[in-house]
């Protein structure tokens, strides 16, 4: 009996330990998933300014459109910081006069409507989310840029190095980098400038004035497009070296200035918008950053050029955004087999925020830029 008993406890025992063992594997709680939306600033007629929203995994759904400030005449650029929640869209309103605002995306109300004098571009904000970085208009005259309080408004500082500053990028590894339109040579120069002393370095001379561009996670090289070239040139951020990559078999003309550009998140290709009247993308091989390979020309759906592209965090999407202030939609691409997949509103200010538990998780950028 002393035996069945004994043996009768340990398998009591045994049962129990299984019970327990069962039950705290069953009491881990599931990672909760990041909720995926697209915030994309409007271009197109009477909605220009406002921001849609869509849920990028339920097939860019539209959930809501916020409406924002009146009198917006053309959208210039969108910045959003993961820490304080505040989303920034710079914008030209119906006068012409350079402004900010700064919308919540928790309650989708306007924390404050700045002009910044002399006018604005597409901005850039920094990791801690309280300082913006303004360029003054690429159709301006002032050698500067403006660094703006993100909680007020309020300009902070100027940072001069040449007239007609257009795009600002804060990429992963820092630090600001910013071009410009200027027609006196300063225009053939990326600039970069330290975040903490301010100091002013460059990159250069290019072939020609420089338009958009994209860098890469580790700030070791960005890719540009530059006026009158049917191509890209890609720079060694490290050692100063460019190179020049050039599209065979290009439509014929001028191309003037080939404007979208950026990086996929994994580095492996970077896309490249046409010519205002070319409606293709051409997509580059990567994989060694200073001998570029052209593999592929998408069209798009328009018929028409593209003015603007992105993409979303993960890299399983391309935005590709028509001309400038058009009604036709911004063309969804998949990032891998380069299918066309859909079409959302006119847009070319947009960037993905990630929410987890109601609060941001992580943020994108307006910028293709690199993520590996």
């Amino acid at each position: 009996m002393r035996r069945n008993s004994i043996g009768f406890r340990l398998i009591c025992l045994c049962s129990l330990f299984g019970l327990l063992s069962t039950s705290t594997d069953a009491a881990v709680p599931t990672p909760p998933t990041a909720a995926r939306s697209l915030y994309a600033v409007n271009q197109a007629g009477a909605d220009r300014g406002s921001v849609s929203v869509y849920d990028i995994e339920a097939g860019h759904r539209l959930v809501k459109t916020i409406a924002t400030v009146p009198n917006i005449g053309d959208v210039r650029g969108v910045a959003v910081s993961a820490v304080t929640g505040g989303l920034y869209v710079a914008y030209h309103d119906v006068s012409g006069a350079g402004m900010v605002y700064c919308l919540s995306v928790y309650d989708d109300t306007i924390l404050w409507n700045r002009a910044v004098s002399p006018g604005v571009d597409r901005l850039a904000i920094n990791p801690a989310g309280q300082l913006l970085y303004v360029p003054t208009w690429e159709g301006g005259s002032a050698d500067y840029i403006n660094v703006v309080d993100a909680n007020t408004g309020d300009v902070v500082r100027q940072v001069h190095f040449s007239n007609r500053s257009h795009d600002t990028q804060y990429p992963l590894s820092g630090p600001i980098f910013q071009e410009t339109k200027a027609d006196d040579g300063s225009g053939r120069y990326l600039y970069l400038i330290d975040p903490g002393s301010y100091a002013v370095s460059r990159v250069g001379p290019y072939s020609g004035i420089l338009g958009p561009y994209a860098v890469d996670s580790t700030s070791s090289y960005a890719v540009n497009n530059a006026r009158d070239l049917w191509g890209m040139q890609v720079a060694n951020l490290k050692t100063g070296q460019i190179v020049t990559a050039g599209i065979p078999d290009h439509p014929p003309g001028d191309p003037g200035l080939l404007h979208g550009i950026g990086w996929t998140p994994d580095q492996t290709e970077v896309w490249q918008s046409g010519s205002w009247s070319d409606p293709h993308v051409y997509i580059w091989d990567m994989r060694n950053p200073m001998t570029p390979v052209l593999k592929d020309r998408l069209g798009l759906r328009s018929g028409r050029g593209s003015h603007w592209l992105t993409f979303d965090i993960k890299g399983d999407y391309g935005y590709i955004a028509p001309n400038k202030n058009s009604a036709d939609g911004t063309e969804i691409f998949d990032a891998r087999t380069h299918d066309s997949v859909g079409v959302i509103g006119s847009s070319e200010d947009l960037l993905e925020i990630d929410f987890v538990n109601g609060k941001i998780n992580q943020v994108g950028d307006q910028y293709g830029i690199g993520r590996r």
